[in-house]
Formats: structure tokens, sequence, C-alpha cells
């Protein structure tokens, strides 16, 4: 039964995911009073879906029709017909892979989605090209009874929906918090001084790993106070060129111009920064 909101409570807005980690979107509570970790039953495009409350409910302001509703809580028999989803899903799997398997097609299978009214199951792959998979979506039609689709998917998306435990040793950061891949670059192991060997670099995805993102910006802001390198500087240990930096100790080394030994200099050591 769907749960209707009263005149006397304001609009409002909540946070909704459907995945651990996943995007949060936009749903209007109906008046509900909701908070983080609820489940709920929300509407879709032509269907229903189960979701849980990622941010408490806010007033909202704007007078749109287009944000979809929260239809109502999840009762035990929205869960029970989640678990038995959660079967289908198992089910749809082995028999996805036995069908892979018999036609010899390359491709990696690596989750499998079924819809909550159970309806439509989603087949989530990866490959290294295009896949051709117009028979094995006539296999797995007439084998499961339910409409089909195929998804393809690239490294990033699948090390976030496996998860896993990356080389620092916690769990992946993006199957258990981050919400949305961000550009990384080179550049940005390079400003932090790190090693540039492909196997220190990549995460479990075999990408870059997102991790170099979160000191980054610390990295350019610290970096701003040093003379650059290659600069010619005077200070109390002696004037001459820099040569490295030891950005988190806020150091420079300085090679001598009157006898070339190396020293390390601090800011405070600096009397004055010359460009080179």
């Amino acid at each position: 039964m769907t749960s209707t909101s009263h005149s006397s409570t304001p609009p409002c807005l909540v946070g909704v995911q459907f995945q651990p980690a996943g995007p949060i979107h936009d749903y209007d509570c109906g008046g509900l009073d909701l908070a983080r970790g609820d489940r709920i039953v929300v509407e879709m495009a032509r269907a229903t879906a189960l979701a849980t409350v990622a941010r408490p409910p806010r007033p909202r302001t704007d007078a749109g029709d287009g944000v979809p509703r929260v239809l109502r809580r999840a009762d035990e028999h929205d869960l029970a017909r989640d678990e038995r989803n959660q079967a289908r899903r198992h089910e749809a799997l082995r028999f996805c892979l036995e069908r892979i398997r018999a036609r010899g097609m390359s491709m990696k299978l690596v989750k499998v989605d079924v819809l909550f009214d159970g309806s439509k199951v989603i087949f989530y792959f990866t490959a290294e090209g295009r896949v051709d998979f117009r028979e094995l979506v006539r296999d797995l039609a007439q084998g499961l009874r339910k409409r089909i689709e195929m998804r393809q998917i690239g490294s990033r998306d699948e090390s976030k929906m496996i998860g896993g435990i990356g080389p620092c040793g916690r769990e992946l950061c993006c199957s258990t918090w981050l919400r949305d891949f961000q550009a990384v670059s080179v550049r940005m192991a390079k400003e932090q001084g790190l090693s540039l060997t492909p196997s220190r670099l990549s995460g479990m995805c075999g990408r870059l790993k997102c991790c170099l993102r979160y000191e980054y910006a610390t990295y350019l802001e610290l970096r701003r106070g040093l003379p650059k390198v290659g600069a010619r500087v005077e200070s109390v240990k002696g004037d001459g060129v820099v040569l490295r930096h030891d950005v988190l100790k806020q150091t420079a080394v300085v090679r001598r111009a009157d006898d070339g030994v190396e020293v390390e200099v601090t800011l405070e050591d600096l009397v004055e920064q010359r460009a080179g």
C-alpha cells in the first residue's frame, strides 16, 4: 500500500542510493518521516525499486514536478521479495556463465541484477572489445523467461561492484565510500614525489589509484612556498641552486656554488629567492 503525504507536512527531499557507495539521488519524501539507513520503495521509470536512505530529509525549495517519489517504507513483504530476487540473481548468474562457456564467448560476467518487480534481468560484463551477444540474449530470455539487458562496463566499475582489499590493506575506496570516479593523472604522483613504477601506481582495476587525488591539492599548496627546482637562492648555509624538495618537511636541497656541497635548507634559512 502506498503511503501518501499529509497536507501539514512541508515538502522535502531525501537522498537515496540503490547500492553501497553508489550515487545519491534526490527523491520526494512524500511526507514520510525517514532517517538514514531506512529501507524504502521508490518509483522508477515504469517500475519500482528497493533503496536505502543515504541522506536525511531536507526542505524542498523548488516547485518542480520532475522529482521521483518515495512510495513507502519497505515492509516484510518487500524485504522477502528482495530475498527471492537474490536467489534469482544467483540462478541467472550460473545460467549465464554456462551459456558463455558453451558459446566460447570472450567476455567476463561481473554481476547480475534483477529488477524489484522481477520483470527484467541486467547482466554486467567486461570484454576487450565489442561483443555480439544477440544469441546469448536469446538463450537467456528463453531460459529465464525474463526481459534481458546486457551492459558492458569498464575495469573501474568492475572493481567497484566486486570489491576487495587494496595494496594499503583496506577495503577498496570505490566499493565502500567513493561514489564517483574522478580523473587521475601521473602528474599527481610526480607532484607527491611518488615512484612512477606502474605496479605501484595501479589499483586493483589496473588503472591509476583513485587515492592519488586525495593529497594532491595539499602538495600543490605546500609546494607554492618552496623555491623552484633549478632556481638560484641565497641562504644562511650558502648560496646555490635548488636540486630537489621535501614538500612535507618544507625544505629544499641546495648545491652550494662555492664548493658543490649539497645542504638542506628550510624556508627560514633562505635570505632571498632569485629566478634561475
